[in-house]
């Protein structure tokens, strides 16, 4: 594909039949395809075919405007990384075969070949991605290997370090005061722990031996648990906080939390499966009553406070020029409390709304690059400690709820000016991509490391080093997220702990009235 098809089939300016045909043929190959633009920053994914979704488990609304890195997930130490990274930078050619994620934490690896699109004075501007799926070939690799190690071992030598094991691993799961469970390749139960046994009420007759889809009254036969349970053993892939409601023989309806791994032993995998479970019956029931009581006292608060705060602007009002200034700046400090204390309440009012399903979307359209600047405005005028940059344009007039939107720019913006004090410029990026708008914001301030982002969008979490010195709740990333996901978008973080973050979110342009 040389320049100019691509701009046609990215811009829409090719004729109907051949934009058709050209995607028509890129949906039908096996191989994962992507375009990428490297004018935009950051390099994002502008075009996915159909092949890219079905291997990565990714949907194109949450495939656009991402960089590629986001398949590596956590696993970023990885030296192909840094060979992608120098052919991009280089404008050059590379082939690499990296490990990747699917959506829900599934490992595959990808033979991935990166090309370089060059415009007529030779300059790159875009990418192509093609990847295929070689986990079978590197599972066959990493099988045989492993069967060469084991044939270099005596027997005698194997027989005892795994019934050492064995008495070992018996023994910590008869003394944990959690449900275990040992499967064999088939899934039958070998081993069954006491809290197990004590839990379900049943004994061990009923349990040893049985296939685990099997046991009581078919309460584990569960299409994706078994899904889930038959590639732990080649993949060596974990289950994990897999839940089941069930209403179970003897104890009545509980909620269930599975865990399964692959045991390891001798730093060897095994055809042995260690399965967990968690009764979090009453922990739910806590989480449901704490939200019932977040529910109640957002709305009892809420009346007094706006009395208090009709008082203190009577007494405002009041106060002569003849006032005491201390007495002013006392009044003027309430009033601050006060509406930070209102929006406290909004927000956990928010958090109410969305755990119950109440959350509305109340779209009309309106200008999201002027909506933007509008709150870059408010912002920048009480911080004037930083500057906020603004770079790009959307030019859209988009339909969505302008006010839940306004609320999750100003707490993205306000954020990046609360944790970098040090660094005085927060830049702010506005694009269109292929079919999304993308709002970004970028600081250099603490960052987050890679086991606290994997969090932040959880509802009352909060990052233990940050929480030190700038105390919250917790909810505000929450809310956000929830926004965006109520408008069919995608938000997501990138930073590095000490070097700063990178907040986006992206948002279809799927109607009419978005243009």
């Amino acid at each position: 594909m040389n320049d100019n098809q691509f701009g046609e089939l990215i811009t829409g300016t090719g004729s109907t039949e051949s934009l058709e045909l050209l995607k028509a043929a890129l949906d039908s190959s096996v191989s994962g395809i992507i375009i990428t633009d490297n004018r935009l920053p950051d390099n994002p994914i502008v075009y996915c075919n159909a092949s890219f979704e079905r291997i990565s488990g990714y949907s194109r609304p949450e495939i656009i405007g991402h960089n590629c890195r986001f398949l590596q997930a956590r696993d970023r130490k990885q030296p192909e990384r840094q060979m992608l990274k120098e052919a991009i930078v280089e404008g050059k050619t590379v082939n690499v075969e990296i490990r990747n994620y699917t959506k829900d934490g599934t490992l595959f690896w990808n033979e991935l070949y990166v090309s370089p699109i060059k415009n007529a004075e030779g300059q790159v501007t875009h990418f192509v991605g093609v990847q295929h799926d070689v986990t079978r070939r590197k599972n066959a690799e990493h099988t045989l290997r492993n069967e060469r190690e084991l044939i270099e071992q005596t027997v005698k030598q194997r027989t005892l370090s795994l019934e050492q094991t064995r008495e070992y691993l018996e023994s910590i799961i008869q003394t944990v005061r959690e449900s275990l469970l040992v499967l064999d390749a088939e899934f039958r139960v070998m081993t069954a722990n006491q809290h197990f046994l004590k839990t379900f009420k049943v004994d061990r007759s009923e349990t040893i031996g049985q296939n685990l889809f099997n046991l009581g009254n078919g309460q584990w036969d569960i299409d994706r648990l078994k899904e889930l349970l038959n590639d732990i053993l080649p993949t060596n892939n974990p289950v994990l906080d897999f839940e089941v409601e069930h209403d179970f023989p003897h104890i009545g309806r509980k909620l269930m939390l599975l865990n399964a791994y692959r045991i390891e032993l001798e730093g060897e995998f095994k055809d042995r499966i260690l399965l967990s479970i968690e009764d979090i019956t009453e922990r739910r029931a806590i989480e449901v009553r704490k939200d019932d009581f977040l529910s109640v006292a957002s709305h009892e608060l809420k009346t007094p406070l706006t009395t208090v705060k009709g008082y203190v602007q009577v007494i405002n009002h009041m106060l002569s020029e003849q006032s005491g200034d201390k007495l002013k700046e006392i009044v003027g400090k309430t009033s601050t409390q006060i509406d930070r204390l209102n929006k406290l309440i909004a927000e956990l009012l928010d958090v109410s709304k969305i755990q119950s399903g109440n959350l509305e979307i109340h779209r009309d359209v309106f200008d999201f690059d002027k909506m933007v600047k509008e709150v870059i405005e408010n912002i920048q005028s009480v911080s004037p400690n930083h500057t906020i940059k603004l770079s790009g344009a959307t030019n859209v007039t988009y339909s969505g709820d302008e006010s839940q939107l306004t609320q999750v720019i100003s707490n993205l913006l306000s954020n990046a000016i609360k944790y970098s004090p040090d660094h005085q410029e927060i830049s702010v990026y506005l694009s269109v991509i292929s079919g999304y708008l993308k709002f970004s914001v970028s600081d250099q301030g603490l960052g987050i490391n890679q086991n606290d982002q994997a969090k932040i969008f959880e509802r009352f979490y909060r990052v233990s080093n940050i929480q030190k010195k700038y105390p919250g709740m917790g909810i505000g990333l929450y809310v956000c997220e929830q926004i965006i996901k109520q408008h069919k978008g995608d938000l997501w973080v990138d930073s590095e702990e000490n070097k700063g973050s990178t907040f986006s979110f992206t948002l279809p342009l799927l109607n009419d009235e978005s243009k």
